[in-house]
């Protein structure tokens, strides 16, 4: 491997609903491929946590991530949590955060208030820009509560609106908000996410893209973590190299990974 600290701290076992497959399988596989760090982050849906039935499924993911990482011991395995739409349901988000001393949380937005997953929806130009609009009021809502350590693939409704249902809406006409965002994040001490999901379903590069990583340091920003998105062993550590290339050709010369909520820097090359 090119990098000596490839690090995944964005990955989903089967305590995610949408994921198959162990934490002790995602682990050994990163530990097969010789990365350096992971970080177990399975979803917890914030807005649905009572329905769902998230408790069980984060303590298991929880315990299971501390077993791994005394299982294998050349490589650095964090318990996280990927807590989804927290902003909707601050107490219930504040209340797990509580109960457990995760490493690593993960705030991400799938759904705007009264809206299904963006998976679900679909898009014309007309509908687009209002979800839009709401999406990123989300964004900020999340910065705003705060409790958490990076801010997952901040262009998520795009894989869908352009990547599944073909309609154009170039992120240049949302650069303020993304400005805007950023400054939030920057002022917050939170990190922002490369997710290299997208490069699984033939995107050219890792989100949030190019542009959007150089304006970011542009505004000051430093703290920067890279995942995978994995929801099964196979993709564990998948487009990591190409997000560090990325974050290196936008001028960056470390990367963030956290150990029990405080990041520490690691050089890229």
């Amino acid at each position: 491997m090119k990098f000596r600290y490839i690090s995944d701290c964005h990955m989903h076992s089967n305590n995610s609903p949408d994921a198959q497959d162990s934490v002790v399988l995602m682990c050994e596989n990163a530990a097969r491929m010789g990365l350096y760090a992971v970080a177990v982050t399975d979803h917890c849906e914030c807005n649905l946590f009572q329905e769902e039935g998230y408790e069980k499924a984060i303590r298991n993911s929880y315990l299971q991530a501390r077993n791994a990482d005394n299982i294998y011991r050349d490589l650095h395995v964090s318990a996280g949590v990927e807590l989804g739409q927290p902003a909707q349901a601050k107490q219930v988000a504040d209340e797990l955060l509580a109960s457990m001393e995760f490493d690593f949380v993960i705030g991400s937005v799938h759904n705007v208030p009264n809206q299904e997953d963006f998976y679900f929806l679909h898009y014309t130009e007309e509908n687009a820009a209002a979800i839009l609009d709401a999406y990123f009021d989300e964004l900020m809502a999340t910065i705003q509560w705060g409790n958490f350590d990076t801010l997952a693939h901040i262009t998520y409704p795009w894989r869908y609106i352009e990547m599944r249902d073909g309609v154009s809406i170039p992120k240049e006409r949302y650069q303020e908000r993304f400005d805007q965002v950023f400054r939030a994040l920057i002022q917050k001490g939170k990190a922002l996410e490369i997710n290299t999901s997208d490069l699984r379903n033939g995107a050219m590069e890792a989100a949030p893209g190019m542009e959007l990583l150089k304006r970011y340091r542009e505004l000051g920003g430093k703290l920067v973590t890279i995942g995978s998105d994995a929801h099964r062993w196979m993709d564990v550590g998948a487009g990591i190299e190409m997000g560090l290339e990325m974050l290196s050709r936008a001028g960056f010369r470390y990367f963030t990974v956290y150990d029990g909520r405080k990041p520490h820097f690691l050089p890229i090359e």
